[in-house]
């Protein structure tokens, strides 16, 4: 005879109802974050462009209260401007060369100051400190450097029984200089970027290659290289739109002589609005230069993208 064995029935606690708190929405207040840098690239870019973009068409000289529009004259004009084509040439010369020589000096830098160490460290602070320098006082020391009559490199020639060198004389010699100085100030920033880079590159994909027999300058250029292409790149855009749009060097320098020869966009830019007072004119330098460092900027960063999916 089996033995019907029933459970005592226990009966289930009734939870107490919980209050809700209301969920605050964080989106909300974050999009209010955005708000002052919006404003602050609206004010001080956005509507500079407009404005620059809006007098391109336009003769105003700067100071009167009218102005009449004038369609595509001052565009067309600038084809026909032998200044403004020449400042055209050396603003190219100005970036492709200070980046070439940026990206040489600072992947060379980079591959001779990576890793530890304090001297290393006391080096890449050293080469760096320019970058920290307003590009004025740097030009102002290069300047009483590079003085015909009273400049540190001629009264050293002098003291060692040569001539002095009229450095600053002609418009190629200029150019030069103005390259070379700006490429010693700003080649702690490519510097920096590659030191990034390759510390970025695993040891145990150098320590791969060397097992494949790849070693010195075979594994710098099959396996190193390769990998800083982003790292090119970037330093690339940054050097690239600091050259284009060099004002400081020549200003201080020379002020774009000897005549015109040196002078960059940008310093024509602003001799034509304030010195010729030309502010319709000016505007189209500078719209035209506008565009060129956006043609620029769009490719390598286009460039970039693509570099990044093929690694």
């Amino acid at each position: 005879m089996s033995q019907q064995i029933t459970l005592p029935q226990t009966t289930k606690g009734v939870e107490a109802p919980t209050e809700r708190r209301p969920r605050r929405r964080r989106g909300g207040s974050m999009n209010l974050m955005y708000v002052p840098a919006i404003a602050m690239v609206a004010i001080f870019m956005i509507y500079p462009l407009v404005q620059g973009v809006g007098l391109a068409f336009t003769n105003w000289d700067g100071y009167s209260p009218t102005k009449a529009f004038v369609g595509f004259d001052n565009f067309a004009r600038l084809f026909n401007d032998k200044t403004f084509l020449t400042a055209l040439i050396n603003t190219l010369i100005y970036g492709v060369g200070c980046t070439v020589l940026q990206q040489i000096i600072g992947l060379a830098l980079a591959v001779a100051l990576d890793g530890a160490g304090r001297s290393k460290a006391f080096a890449r602070a050293l080469i760096y400190l320019p970058v920290l320098v307003s590009p004025v006082v740097m030009s102002m020391m290069y300047y009483f450097l590079f003085q015909y009559d009273r400049g540190a490199l001629n009264d050293i020639l002098v003291a060692l029984g040569f001539d002095r060198i009229a450095w600053l004389s002609t418009g190629p010699g200029t150019v030069t200089i103005v390259v070379l100085i700006n490429t010693l100030q700003f080649v702690g920033i490519s510097m920096v970027i590659y030191l990034a880079g390759l510390q970025g590159i695993g040891q145990e994909i150098n320590e791969a290659a060397e097992v494949d027999g790849a070693r010195g300058l075979r594994l710098f250029r099959s396996i190193t290289l390769p990998l800083l292409r982003p790292a090119i790149i970037s330093s690339m855009i940054i050097n690239l739109i600091g050259g284009l749009k060099l004002y400081d060097v020549v200003q201080v320098l020379t002020g774009g002589g000897p005549g015109y020869s040196s002078h960059s966009v940008s310093t024509l830019i602003a001799r034509s609005y304030f010195g010729q007072q030309a502010a319709g004119y000016a505007s189209a330098m500078g719209v035209a230069l506008f565009v060129l460092i956006a043609v620029v900027s769009i490719f390598l960063v286009t460039r970039m993208d693509r570099t990044g999916k093929d690694i």
